[in-house]
């Protein structure tokens, strides 16, 4: 009997053309709800919020002494302050921070001396203090859709007061056995025994990749009972592997089997060994036939299913690498140890891979969940310039970081919202954000950290957002402004507003604590505009020193009541059910570089700015008036242009 193969399809068309042939036939995942303690590499199904701050309380970050800090004030090596029982609090790490105190002192920097203590240099306000949100706040997204869950993101979650949450299945793969000459594994074969052991092999691999393996008894080269196991297969599994009968041989059936209860794809792959493989489906399940030579079966398992698998699990995976980086930002270290400190990853406008470290110390978790790289650097090592060389161990495959969004501004919680919307979309794309503020915004732009930044600066002149900025520090152009909401700022107050804060001039109120905003950021610069504007000084607001580092950190703040107001958005109020006074709307825009708009990723980011799904998630936050996102609003060519 002659027999010929379907085709003789190159391998890399073959991947293509059958997933897309899945998909198209309905190839899906399936869902289950777990504890957040069984998470460990399974793959987000959505995205994942924080439901409590971390910490929950405002917390001593050493073991040494709580203090007021200005008792402290005037303490040098000279003139030492003594502190007597009673101005003092002795604290652990951990241990809440007394409702008197506003600062620790390290148990090193503290010398006992006639039963006092004496202190040789003054404590700011809130040093060595963890403060409520420091690591998460409530609301906060901790992991977008279709995330690989590591160990640290359970920690991240645990420390949310996030308990379980849903996860793709694990899909359940049969493995049929098939073949007259194919018995059991046994330690005494007779003569023409061809022992089974692929399913073990491939059973091992399965796993490996975060499947299940079912492994069905073996089946005789009967096309009836061939045909009878394979369809309950797949009506049991996800997908379905039949072991053998793929060639040319007298009893290679695969085939026919699937033709009769799917539809065969593609027979015939262009690899040696594994040119046999059968592609098909039955209904929507995959059914791939594997050659029957162990050798032959595991390339095509490792070439052809594995793909299959990653689509029915919504996840990539390759191994780990290492890198030489371009440091983007100044790094200091100490000479005492080795460190490793995590940090993002980007291609600048010169091409080379750049490393900006990630803020955060030991206890913020969250940054890992972040992070692309750990730098190493060497004991005895100061740290690094920008544009220095380091090494560094890659957390993501560089390929991943290629296609990785790289967002530094401003914070607002659509930037997380439109991340996972395109991921929704492209499980391929990737996001990272770091909120370093919208002056952070602008130089990371300028020196090519980042891609894009959220900005949302006042012109105290006019009145007017962003554009006088950018022509201030972009005098050569080479950027754009793409329009993004207008939102509203105001007071988020305790619900109730007890303390009656009517306005913004009520935060120089001796009655009143505020917090504010990070040096750099809009609302900072919102919040002294109208400190001119109302006549106060900085320093008659108690509270105007304490920086955080988001909005929804603010917010934290004042639903725990560690402060009774500070500047935000309304989203961020809603979210903690906080009362809201309206002060002003504003325009947060993204600036984008030019070289930036040619990368697909950055275009694609910015077409999720529009779409119908992302705009029903600003609806869902509040607080913004929408327009046209995505728009580009303003241009500056390049000058050589």
């Amino acid at each position: 009997m002659k027999y010929e193969y379907l085709s003789n399809t190159p391998l890399s068309r073959a991947v293509g053309d059958y997933l897309s042939f899945l998909k198209k036939n309905g190839m899906s995942y399936r869902t289950e709800t777990v504890p957040v303690t069984q998470a460990l590499d399974r793959i987000t199904a959505k995205a994942v919020y924080a439901k409590l701050c971390a910490p929950h309380y405002t917390a001593s970050a050493m073991d040494g002494i709580a203090v007021l800090a200005e008792r402290t004030f005037g303490a040098s090596e000279t003139t030492p302050v003594l502190l007597k029982e009673g101005d003092f609090v002795r604290v652990d790490t951990g241990d809440p921070l007394p409702k008197t105190c506003d600062a620790v002192i390290m148990i090193e920097d503290c010398v006992e001396k006639d039963g006092a203590i004496a202190l040789y240099a003054a404590a700011t306000p809130w040093q060595h203090v963890r403060q409520i949100g420091e690591d998460i706040a409530a609301g906060d997204m901790i992991l977008p859709s279709f995330y690989a869950i590591e160990p640290a993101m359970i920690g991240a979650m645990l420390a949310g007061g996030v308990s379980e949450l849903e996860v793709i299945c694990k899909p359940k793969v049969g493995v049929i056995p098939t073949g007259d000459e194919i018995v059991p594994p046994s330690d005494h074969p007779e003569e023409g025994d061809v022992m089974e052991f692929n399913s073990a092999i491939f059973s091992g691999m399965l796993k490996k990749w975060g499947a299940e393996p079912v492994v069905y008894p073996i089946v005789p080269d009967k096309m009836d009972e061939i045909t009878a196991i394979t369809e309950k297969a797949a009506n049991e599994c996800d997908a379905v592997l039949l072991c053998a009968g793929t060639s040319a041989g007298r009893d290679d059936g695969t085939t026919r089997v699937i033709s009769t209860l799917g539809e065969v794809c593609i027979h015939g792959v262009a690899i040696r060994p594994g040119k046999p493989a059968a592609l098909g489906r039955i209904k929507s399940k995959p059914v791939v036939g594997v050659p029957g030579y162990p050798v032959s079966g595991i390339i095509v398992l490792e070439e052809l299913f594995k793909p299959v698998v990653d689509a029915l699990l919504m996840r990539e995976r390759t191994p780990a690498e290492s890198v030489c980086v371009k440091m983007g930002r100044k790094l200091n270290s100490s000479l005492k140890y080795r460190e490793f400190v995590r940090a993002t990853l980007g291609y600048g406008a010169d091409g080379q891979l750049s490393a900006v470290p990630l803020s955060g110390g030991a206890g913020v978790v969250s940054s890992f969940t972040r992070a692309d790289c750990l730098l190493d650097v060497p004991q005895n090592c100061e740290g690094y310039e920008p544009g220095d060389r380091a090494f560094a161990r890659l957390l993501k495959p560089v390929d991943r970081i290629t296609r990785t969004v790289r967002i530094l501004g401003s914070h607002d919680p659509l930037i997380d919202e439109a991340a996972d919307e395109l991921r929704r979309q492209d499980v391929r794309a990737h996001v990272s954000s770091s909120h370093v503020g919208s002056m952070g915004a602008i130089l990371a732009v300028s020196r090519g950290e980042g891609q894009l930044g959220g900005v949302h600066l006042l012109d105290e002149a006019d009145g007017s957002y962003n554009v006088s900025y950018i022509e201030r520090y972009f005098p050569k152009g080479g950027v754009a402004l793409v329009e993004c909401v207008q939102r509203v700022q105001g007071l988020m107050v305790q619900k109730g507003n007890p303390k009656g804060i009517g306005g913004f001039a009520d935060v120089a109120r001796g009655d009143v604590s505020y917090v504010n905003r990070q040096k750099g950021a809009g609302t900072r610069v919102l919040c002294d505009y109208l400190l001119k504007q109302n006549g106060i000084s900085p320093v008659g607001v108690r509270g105007y020193a304490r920086e955080e580092l988001t909005h929804t950190a603010v917010a934290a703040q004042i639903k725990a009541q560690s402060a009774d107001c500070g500047l935000g958005i309304l989203a961020a109020a809603r979210i903690y059910d906080l009362d809201f006074i309206p002060v002003c709307n504003e325009q947060y825009d993204l600036l984008v570089s030019l070289d930036a708009m040619e990368s697909p990723q950055v275009r694609a980011f910015l077409r999720v700015l529009g779409s119908e799904a992302f705009l029903r998630r600003l609806e869902k936050l509040g607080g913004y008036a929408i327009g046209q996102p995505g728009r580009i609003r303003k241009l500056w060519p390049r000058a050589t242009d």
